[in-house]
């Protein structure tokens, strides 16, 4: 099966990116670049191709790509960002989805949603409900994702950005999360607390290997101990910017042109 990452590079403005619950930090932009080039590299050393959207350079944010569509099965949803000055980072990743074969639908206006907010796993499809994402935009994405099969459950968020800021899922399911910023862990069947905020973040490389940052060491171990195989790649710079190793992709996993 083919399968694909899309990507965005850092462009000029990066450090002026938007946060919401941390105090801002200096961003090193060339250090940034570098993570980003190590993070792409890893993708492509477990199979994955990766393809670059085209950039947004007057959007400080355009890197956190994942934030611009929710892609499921062969239907890509262009998210309506939460965050006006994000709404330019659209039209190139659709545009990207659409040459690669991808039936495309929108959030339409009032409402908004962040790619960021969605986390799938087996047919579930969990959607955060924060300052981003509205109840409306859940309704819209739930209707559109019915006829492929997809249930589609609103989560509510009072403590973090999006909802893969607290959670994503390993390959069998289980979900992780640091606890503080976790608002209700019964949302899932499988929960597992993780002892580092960049421990909740998670990207699922292969049946057996996911990708995380290099900031959480004791997670890496914890997860190493349930018999994954983990790769770390330094995140700092975006880290900074309430971003994480899931924000930085869109991974596409068998995909229409394939």
């Amino acid at each position: 099966m083919r399968k694909l990452a899309l990507v965005r590079r850092p462009g000029p403005r990066l450090a002026d990116g938007i946060v919401t619950h941390i105090d801002r930090s200096p961003v090193d932009l060339d250090l940034a670049l570098r993570q980003w080039e190590a993070y792409v590299a890893a993708l492509h050393d477990k199979g994955w191709e990766s393809i670059e959207v085209d950039p947004a350079d007057d959007c400080p944010d355009a890197v956190f790509v994942e934030d611009t569509v929710v892609v499921y099965d062969d239907l890509a949803v262009i998210a309506r960002p939460g965050a006006d000055e994000r709404r330019p980072e659209t039209p190139a990743t659709e545009d990207a989805l659409r040459r690669l074969g991808y039936r495309i639908a929108r959030i339409e206006a009032p409402e908004t949603l962040d790619g960021g907010d969605v986390l799938k796993h087996d047919g579930t499809v969990w959607v955060g409900l924060g300052g981003r994402t509205t109840p409306g935009a859940v309704d819209q994405l739930r209707a559109l994702l019915a006829p492929l099969g997809a249930r589609v459950v609103g989560v509510p968020l009072a403590k973090v950005l999006h909802l893969k800021s607290a959670v994503t899922a390993l390959p069998d399911g289980t979900v992780v999360g640091w606890d503080p910023v976790v608002d209700d862990a019964s949302v899932w069947a499988s929960y597992l607390p993780v002892p580092e905020e960049p421990g909740a973040h998670v990207v699922l490389l292969d049946e057996a290997t996911v990708l995380m940052s290099t900031s959480a060491p004791r997670t890496r171990a914890l997860l190493e101990e349930r018999g994954l195989r983990v790769v770390a790649v330094d995140m700092s710079e975006y880290e900074k910017l309430e971003g994480c190793v899931t924000c930085l992709s869109v991974r596409l996993r068998g995909a229409p042109t394939a």
